[in-house]
């Protein structure tokens, strides 16, 4: 039996399982069993090249990748959000590359990526999903389009995506394992665990892990563990799109936003919500601007530094010089994050939030 045949069985088979405590070892093996066949075709398509790939120069300050079925209308979405000519057509496959655009909001600059549709398949290698979906695997935001007359697109897009090593909507789980020459399998957690420790034990005795230490942090399941043992998964957070929504009646679309819970429903036919879209990637991204100043000089309301969430007064004095972390002294805030204007701030630690208006004092 074959590599693809195995793992279509495995599928299966789990699929007619129902997961609780009785079965949870069992499920534990097979999606052991099933992360390394995944891993074993990956390295198979990879030695048998695949076709020329695409290559993106990354620009702006984030990355998102319009994803969908063919002929759903990404061109579409494109070009009305960004300043890029992709080239619509009432057929499928119109777009055969990537087609960057650059969508300016909020004084920020957002790379649009605009790919070739993809179908069911297509992390084993079908059509030119493969080169497709190692895109999406370098993007900051992933924007699902679907089509409000083919809704289940959206589960086989969910499929693909989680086949070819992204984690929608996850954060990365907090394990860490430390293999030894001796000793067998030690498991400790500071939280409590939703699985027992005997399967974890032979989660890794199939991947050929028998001496290790393991220190988990946050909660998991099977699947994250599994995850977590692989190490090669890329965490991306997501943007689910219904277009073409003037197309279906009040009734469909209210089943539709029931069943699949979009975060926008949207027309790039009559427009509507396209606005409204922009500030929802922009969200999405979770931007933060800050805005610089000189001492004894107005701050610069024009060009902010836009950074990710969670940026800090250092991650500031990276962007803007190799050294000036080494020469902080102190810096003055305004804004959202500042308990009064022109607070002194000694922690360069201290997180920022948009909006905030720094002066930086060096030595």
């Amino acid at each position: 039996m074959g590599t693809e045949e195995r793992i279509k069985e495995i599928e299966t088979q789990l699929g007619t399982w129902k997961y609780n405590k009785a079965t949870e070892h069992a499920f534990g093996v097979a999606k052991a069993q099933l992360a390394k066949l995944r891993e074993k075709q990956e390295k198979r398509l990879a030695s048998k090249g695949g076709g020329k790939g695409f290559f993106v120069k990354r620009s702006g300050n984030a990355t998102v990748v319009l994803l969908g079925f063919p002929s759903v209308g990404k061109s579409s979405i494109l070009n009305t959000v960004t300043s890029a000519k992709s080239t619509v057509a009432a057929y499928a496959f119109t777009t055969l590359t990537v087609v960057p655009g650059t969508l300016e909001h909020r004084k920020a600059k957002i790379q649009i990526l605009d790919v070739p549709g993809i179908v069911e398949g297509a992390a084993s290698g079908r059509g030119r999903g493969k080169e497709v979906l190692a895109v999406v695997r370098g993007a900051d935001l992933i924007l699902m389009v679907l089509e409000a007359m083919h809704p289940e697109h959206y589960q086989v897009l969910l499929k693909e995506i989680y086949d070819v090593g992204v984690r929608l909507d996850q954060r990365q789980p907090d394990v860490r394992i430390v293999k030894k020459s001796r000793g067998g399998i030690s498991i400790a957690s500071t939280v409590p665990l939703k699985i027992e420790k005997s399967t974890m034990e032979a989660v890794l005795r199939e991947f050929r892990i028998g001496n290790a230490d393991v220190v988990v942090r946050s909660p998991l399941t099977v699947d994250q563990f599994i995850d977590a043992i692989e190490g090669s998964k890329s965490y991306i957070p997501s943007v689910v799109v219904i277009n073409k929504i003037d197309a279906v009646d009040a009734v469909t679309r209210r089943r539709l936003t029931d069943a699949i819970k979009p975060d926008l429903c949207v027309s790039a036919e009559t427009g509507e919500n396209l606005d409204k879209l922009k500030d929802v990637i922009y969200t999405k991204l979770g931007l933060v601007r800050i805005f610089l100043k000189e001492a004894a000089k107005k701050a610069d309301m024009e060009e902010p530094l836009v950074l990710k969430h969670g940026a800090t007064i250092k991650g500031v004095c990276e962007h803007l010089h190799r050294d000036f972390v080494k020469r902080f002294r102190y810096a003055r805030m305004w804004g959202p994050s500042a308990k009064f204007d022109g607070q002194q701030v000694r922690d360069i630690k201290r997180e920022l939030r948009d909006g905030d208006v720094l002066e930086l004092h060096l030595s």
